[in-house]
């Protein structure tokens, strides 16, 4: 049972720090990280990694993609599908290159300077649309150009650490030789395609009929945790099963029904126990060392995206204020970088003494983020 007070002490602890940080005006994530620090190894020692912790926390991954998929508007991105996509593509290259040039200038190995740079090619928007209804500024050009890149930001930055994780690590789920594989990979993505075209309507039109208690949302939480585990049975990550059962459930008719379910089933247990589980594995004993790498990366993670995004919207016809303001709304890692980072450490792609470090470039980031993306949305609309 003494999970169940851990569980106890994560839930109140994260609601409060949630409450917190929106009251001073910085992102809830920021608070349930913070928490999770404090309770952790570098504050007080109360809660420890644990087996429930850890699966608690894969749940809560899990969940946090599929409503991430859920979320994802498909007829966004094929009103803004050139915008976006130049945006999206650009905004991803340049962090890759620049995160990877950066490990190999720490010296640090190949394939975790990769890593690094697929850390930083993240994006998570969610921060940026609170900015951007702040200052009532969504439905202009910019602020739809920002929402249709993070759709193709997600997907692209989904499928890059799925096929990342088993060339990276030499590694698999699966013990079949590599062209196998790989054909098993293509099966499922062929398989996602009449997921979101058929099959997904179909189930969830046969769960309206079901005679049972939630019915609809078991149906859907099914496909979410079933497209996962097939995901990390044939090498791809957990993550890509659960955002691409997102998007399918998301082109029903019980779209807004789903998420609302999930996301309270989420945040109110499996969500906050991901964030902790991320902050309880965050050290200070070497925080002097790691400090120039720490300033150095944040501002490659700034520049990286507001660059990349500014040059995607100028080549798709954007005004140089228009184009910095869409690359501003770009720059949080958020949620996306965290859980990509975690997928890291546990795939042992991240040397234990660069994962602090890499936390709290995230946050930095995440905070400076709303910032720059208010300067430069002034600089476009009077607001």
């Amino acid at each position: 049972m003494e999970f169940i007070g851990i569980l106890c002490l994560i839930l109140i602890s994260t609601t409060i720090g949630s409450h917190v940080s929106r009251r001073i005006g910085i992102p809830a994530v920021i608070g349930q990280l913070l928490v999770g620090v404090l309770l952790g190894e570098a504050g007080l020692g109360w809660v420890h990694p644990s087996v429930l912790v850890h699966n608690f926390s894969e749940i809560g991954v899990i969940l946090l993609m599929f409503l991430a998929g859920l979320e994802s508007d498909l007829s966004l991105l094929k009103k803004y599908f050139k915008p976006g996509m130049f945006v999206a593509i650009l905004g991803i290259l340049f962090p890759v290159v620049f995160g990877w040039l950066t490990g190999e200038a720490f010296q640090v190995s190949n394939n975790e300077a990769i890593f690094f740079g697929i850390i930083l090619a993240a994006t998570s928007v969610s921060i940026s649309v609170e900015v951007l209804k702040e200052l009532n500024v969504v439905n202009t050009k910019e602020g739809s150009t920002i929402l249709g890149a993070s759709v193709v930001d997600d997907i692209l930055v989904v499928l890059v650490l799925s096929f990342s994780l088993s060339f990276l690590t030499g590694e698999s789920s699966s013990n079949l030789p590599l062209p196998l594989l790989l054909a098993e990979q293509v099966i499922y993505f062929i398989f996602i395609f009449l997921l979101v075209k058929w099959i997904a309507p179909f189930l969830m039109s046969f769960a309206e009929k079901i005679y049972a208690n939630s019915a609809i949302i078991i149906v859907s939480l099914v496909i979410c945790l079933g497209m996962s585990f097939v995901a990390d049975l044939i090498g791809l990550s957990s993550v890509i099963g659960a955002f691409f059962a997102g998007i399918a459930v998301s082109q029903t008719k019980v779209k807004h029904e789903v998420y609302h379910n999930v996301e309270a089933l989420g945040y109110a247990v499996f969500i906050p126990v991901f964030f902790v589980s991320v902050g309880l594995e965050v050290d200070f004993s070497n925080f002097g060392e790691q400090l120039l790498f720490i300033l150095v990366l944040t501002i490659i993670a700034i520049l990286t995206k507001l660059f990349g995004g500014y040059l995607g919207a100028k080549v798709a016809g954007f005004s140089t204020n228009s184009s910095l303001m869409v690359g501003a709304g770009m720059i949080s890692r958020g949620e996306m970088a965290l859980i990509i980072l975690q997928i890291g450490q546990q795939s042992k792609l991240i040397e234990p003494h660069y994962y602090s470090p890499l936390v709290i470039v995230v946050l930095l980031s995440t905070l400076i983020s709303p910032l720059v993306l208010k300067h430069f949305t002034k600089k476009v609309h009077e607001v």
